[in-house]
């Protein structure tokens, strides 16, 4: 038997383990490749460069105008909008009772985005002048648009700012890149940051889950991205509310004036919409602001023609100091006040309220996370700054992703949304801390405030540099 069978050579057996290394090989590859997908299915989530959470004004304003920007054209981006899709403006119905003072910069933000033609051709009325006095002194500063190139403001109805940009997403021409979902609701965030995944993720109430490069919190005051980026914010509830109206006037007039007094309750504003038509924003206690939302049309007519002619007492010494001053720069402030018009009715259903408070986020960015607009900053609406400084975060962020795109970094990159930090808080901060101050400062009626908070603005309006600044500070 040994001399019938010869074993293998050296040669064969070497070529037989190599045969079945390989085999082996194969076999351990595929059963890996097989386990790894079994464990790892591939996922369903769609994915978007940005997703912007929230399609509010300011909201939507950043989706039109990163769908505009040539370096940002190739980018998805993804709007998420809570509410059911917007009805449109009809501009034959009555005044919407939600308006906006817009200022240079907002007005240049909507040139750019191709907005402002669709909102002038419908009804935007300009702002020439402004007067703003106070009740416990009567010491008053006016801005008029004849020392600047462009007006005081614009007043605007929200819908028709809103119309304005959706306008914009719907033609075929512009901003193809972007797409708004609506009824969307956000459920939950996980940023990138916290999962070390290269993507964030927005899980939403029906389920879905989407992810992206960038996710820009543009949802409000209590905004769900903001908190998920696990920033501290500083915040204070003024306990007053905002009674908002449209109002009949009682004559016809070229209206181009905005009116704002300082009430011992708080500022009450007067602004106009049409030759016939004004819109107030009453600051007031959350007692009387319940008043004045009970009282019948013609009692709150009585009572807002009151707050702006009504004589408030007030204190000797303060009136002393008054007209010590006036007899020093030569100012005669009865020559130079001027009365707003009166005020003949309220267009029915149009009062509302809503509260009134400060918030400032430490932070406006996190590695993969923006926020703009209410989500990052929330002010007191007597200077008619809040939706001008969202935009202005609008016009600050669209650089800066077009500036990293163009430099080929990724869009959630933490050193370039520094850079979008950094400018906005610039503009931001000192806005904000004025108009805190103010109305910390006119929410008092102590006498040695009143006087110190009449002669700085009588003074203000004197001296023409002081006014001028803090004029382009206010309209753009």
């Amino acid at each position: 038997m040994s001399a019938l069978i010869k074993p293998p050579g050296t040669r064969n057996l070497r070529l037989l383990f190599k045969q079945l290394h390989a085999v082996r090989a194969i076999c351990v590859s595929s059963k890996c490749y097989a386990d790894d997908h079994a464990q790892k299915p591939k996922s369903t989530a769609e994915h978007y460069d940005i997703i912007i959470g929230g399609g509010g004004l300011v909201g939507t304003a950043l989706a039109v105008a990163l769908g505009k920007n040539k370096v940002l054209n190739d980018k998805r981006i993804l709007l998420l909008e809570g509410a059911p899709p917007f009805k449109g403006f009809n501009i034959e119905a009555q005044y919407g009772n939600r308006v906006s003072a817009i200022n240079n910069n907002s007005v240049e933000l909507f040139q750019s985005i191709g907005a402002w033609d669709y909102m002038e051709e419908r009804r935007v009325k300009h702002v020439k002048q402004m007067q703003v006095w106070d009740a416990c002194s009567d010491a008053l500063i006016k801005f008029q648009d004849e020392h600047f190139a462009a007006d005081v403001a614009c007043i605007i109805e929200n819908d028709l700012m809103l119309d304005a940009l959706y306008a914009q997403l719907a033609d075929n021409t512009n901003a193809q890149n972007v797409e708004v979902r609506n009824n969307a609701r956000i459920e939950g965030v996980q940023l990138s940051v916290d999962t070390g995944d290269k993507y964030s993720q927005v899980h939403l109430k029906d389920g879905k889950t989407l992810t992206c490069e960038l996710l820009i919190g543009a949802d409000g005051a209590n905004s769900l991205v903001r908190k998920q980026m696990n920033i501290d914010v500083f915040s204070l509830e003024y306990q007053r509310r905002g009674v908002v109206a449209t109002v009949q006037l009682e004559d016809a007039c070229d209206n181009t004036v905005a009116w704002q007094r300082f009430l011992p309750t708080g500022p009450v504003a007067l602004l106009p919409l049409s030759d016939t038509l004004s819109s107030v924003v009453w600051s007031t206690t959350i007692p009387h602001a319940k008043h004045l939302l009970e009282l019948s049309d013609a009692d709150f007519t009585k009572a807002l023609n009151e707050a702006f002619f009504k004589e408030y007492p007030k204190n000797g010494v303060v009136v002393n100091a008054m007209n010590t001053l006036n007899s020093i720069i030569g100012r005669n402030p009865d020559m130079l006040r001027q009365y707003p018009p009166a005020v003949n009715g309220v267009i029915e259903k149009s009062r509302a309220s809503f509260p009134l408070g400060f918030l400032h986020a430490s932070s406006y960015v996190c590695t993969g996370a923006a926020l703009i607009g209410d989500a990052a900053h929330r002010v007191h609406p007597l200077a008619g700054q809040g939706v001008n400084l969202g935009f202005s975060d609008v016009r600050e962020l669209v650089k800066v992703l077009s500036e990293a795109a163009y430099a080929g970094a990724k869009l959630g990159d933490n050193h370039y949304l520094i850079k979008y930090e950094q400018r906005s808080l610039s503009k931001n901060v000192p806005i904000m801390v004025g108009v805190h101050g103010l109305h910390t400062l006119y929410s008092t009626t102590f006498t040695p405030v009143v006087l110190l908070r009449s002669l700085g603005l009588q003074l203000t309006d004197t001296i023409s540099p002081i006014k001028n600044l803090f004029m382009k500070r206010a309209i753009g």
